[in-house]
């Protein structure tokens, strides 16, 4: 089963059609993607792994691999780090993201698989699924549901599956 989420702002979840937040420039050609641009890649993106915190609920209900955070979790965002588009320990000498964040969008954290076999540097990092703000605003390039329906989505997805973003 494919996850599908369109430039309009919908994600389909097994024909069930819930409300997403994607990057604020769209959705554009994953070879157009740029580290930084707010585009979220066009694409099939497959589902690597799960992160969650542990602190803010239980692990979701997933056959696929799952992490439970540390405060001192991150993402090297860094295209001239040997390190880029990976997980990392902060503090880190290069650029990265901290994935424990205070204002929730982090408590669940699905990493897609866009850029990362092998990595590409400059041509995007952290394409995430994860929990939306209130209100659904733009994300930094990601895909964004409610922690309800990411917590749907990881209990029907299987491994090798992926998330597709459309234009």
């Amino acid at each position: 089963m494919n996850f599908v989420a369109t430039a309009d702002g919908w994600l389909d979840i097994d024909g069930r059609r819930v409300r997403c937040a994607l990057g604020p420039a769209g959705v554009v050609p994953a070879a157009a993607k740029r580290e930084g641009d707010g585009g979220s890649p066009a694409g099939a993106w497959p589902i690597r792994e799960v992160w969650y915190r542990p602190d803010r609920g239980p692990p979701p209900a997933t056959e696929i691999r799952v992490h439970a955070m540390a405060e001192d979790d991150g993402w090297c965002d860094d295209p001239a780090d040997p390190a880029y588009n990976r997980h990392v320990k902060l503090p880190y000498p290069a650029s990265a993201e901290r994935l424990w964040r205070e204002d929730g969008v982090y408590d669940i954290v699905v990493v897609l698989g866009h850029n990362d076999d092998p990595p590409v540097p400059g041509m995007g990092s952290a394409i995430f699924l994860h929990i939306a703000r209130p209100g659904y605003p733009p994300t930094e390039g990601c895909v964004a549901v409610a922690r309800s329906d990411l917590e749907d989505l990881l209990q029907k997805a299987q491994p090798g599956e992926a998330v597709e973003i459309r234009a």
